[in-house]
């Protein structure tokens, strides 16, 4: 079912028929004839029945004795069918922010993960008849989602290939909100934004996960010492080569580059040592 304008007169317009009525039954009423009397003043009730108001972003849904007559959005003072039902939605932009929920990444890495969910109604005929209640469903989808997101990444990727939830907030927020929409479209309800407001591994393994990351961090950072290390020692041998300071035959470039590499790569600092006489 698909929203559609119901057809709704100015109020004030209904107001004066209102008023109208009753002042017809004034002179009946008066001359003690009460029947003939009552007749506009029930007709003024029935037409008093389709008056009303609808807010700023508020949407009223019309039916009348279980037939959808249209919806109406434009704020101000109506008048529509009288003895019509009328469903009050809210058309503003809303919170939904998830609980802690307890899912396993696609490592099988149990982890704690929860979003907030921005979004309001845009067809209102959607989200009163297609869904029993749209707030609730709202709530349940985006659990569900998020959970099945959860699912299809790593909470991190320590080999820097590929996505992981930590790494990647950008492209998985937007996964999520592809996902949501796809699923409350049913309900007439735009997503306007999804993102990641906790994420961190469950309390049984946080110590171990912690220690490989701790691991992996200073392995990465030996590599770039190592690298850099290997690249100064290179190029100072080129250099004193290349300047005639000294004549380095294979064994002394071998002691030379042993020597650099420990005063380079060491985390102590290096404590000098003169040797006065030769290698040989």
């Amino acid at each position: 079912m698909a929203e559609r304008k119901a057809r709704v007169m100015n109020g004030f317009i209904g107001l004066i028929v209102v008023v109208g009525l009753l002042l017809l039954s004034v002179p009946y009423l008066l001359q003690r004839e009460w029947f003939v009397g009552a007749i506009p003043i029930v007709a003024a009730l029935v037409a008093a029945s389709g008056l009303f108001i609808v807010q700023p972003n508020q949407a009223r849904v019309l039916v009348f004795f279980g037939k959808y007559l249209g919806s109406v959005r434009e704020s101000g003072f109506w008048w529509g069918v009288p003895l019509a039902s009328r469903i009050q939605l809210s058309l503003r932009v809303r919170n939904f922010n998830s609980a802690k929920l307890k899912v396993n990444d696609v490592e099988g890495n149990p982890i704690e993960i929860a979003a907030v969910v921005v979004f309001r109604v845009v067809d209102s005929a959607k989200a009163v008849f297609d869904v029993d209640n749209y707030e609730q469903f709202v709530e349940i989808q985006s659990e569900t989602a998020l959970r099945h997101i959860a699912s299809q990444y790593p909470y991190d990727v320590f080999e820097d290939k590929g996505y992981s939830l930590r790494a990647n907030s950008e492209e998985v927020a937007g996964e999520l909100k592809r996902e949501l929409q796809e699923r409350l479209a049913v309900a007439g309800v735009e997503v306007l934004e999804a993102r990641l407001t906790h994420l961190a591994y469950a309390t049984e393994i946080a110590g171990a996960m912690l220690q490989r990351q701790q691991a992996a961090a200073i392995l990465a950072a030996r590599q770039k010492i190592v690298e850099g290390a290997v690249g100064m020692v290179v190029e100072a041998i080129q250099k004193l080569q290349r300047d005639g300071v000294v004549d380095l035959d294979e064994e002394r470039k071998a002691a030379m580059v042993n020597n650099l590499m420990v005063a380079i790569v060491s985390e102590r600092s290096a404590q000098p040592v003169i040797n006065a006489g030769s290698l040989y």
